[in-house]
């Protein structure tokens, strides 16, 4: 009796098998290229190598979002980067307050740890309608920004911040 149980468990199981099998290739022949046909359509012309590529800069936008002025933002951050690597906080601060915004909202980490060791990373804020522009920059993580809302604190960074008194 046993030998007839295990003869229908596997017969079973065959079954099954190609049954599966079966639905498998119905479905996979759904997914089969179709014939393409040509486009009545002329082709797009490929852009000219003499072509300028657009060069507007981004410009600093008092009445728009934070969101909408975080291309400036990164723009500013980006030149301080290109300019000096190794660029600290002071950098970065100095050259929001000239390119428009508001240094009495800006916000910034140390350069040195406690024990004055280089910080691995410097973050950087400015609070813009409402919102908080924030910035990191280290030679481990590169460059970051983001737009993060104002903290129950009133402020944008978590954390010890040096006061900026320059």
């Amino acid at each position: 009796m046993a030998a007839v149980k295990r003869v229908s468990v596997r017969r079973g199981m065959a079954v099954a098998g190609a049954g599966m099998a079966v639905t498998l290739v119905i479905a996979l022949a759904g997914c089969s290229a179709s014939e393409v046909s040509p486009s009545t359509s002329p082709a797009a012309p490929a852009p000219s190598a003499s072509a300028p590529a657009p060069t507007t800069a981004p410009v600093l936008d008092p009445a728009e979002s934070a969101t909408e002025n975080l291309p400036y933002f990164d723009f500013i951050s980006q030149n301080v980067l290109t300019a000096n690597p190794e660029a600290g906080g002071r950098d970065f601060i100095d050259a929001l307050a000239v390119g428009g915004f508001d240094k009495t909202q800006m916000e910034l980490t140390p350069d040195r740890t406690t024990v004055d060791l280089a910080a691995d990373s410097v973050l950087f804020s400015v609070r813009f309608n409402s919102e908080c522009l924030v910035g990191q920059s280290g030679a481990a993580t590169g460059y970051h920004s983001y737009v993060a809302p104002i903290l129950a604190s009133g402020t944008c960074l978590v954390g010890t911040t040096r006061p900026i008194d320059w």
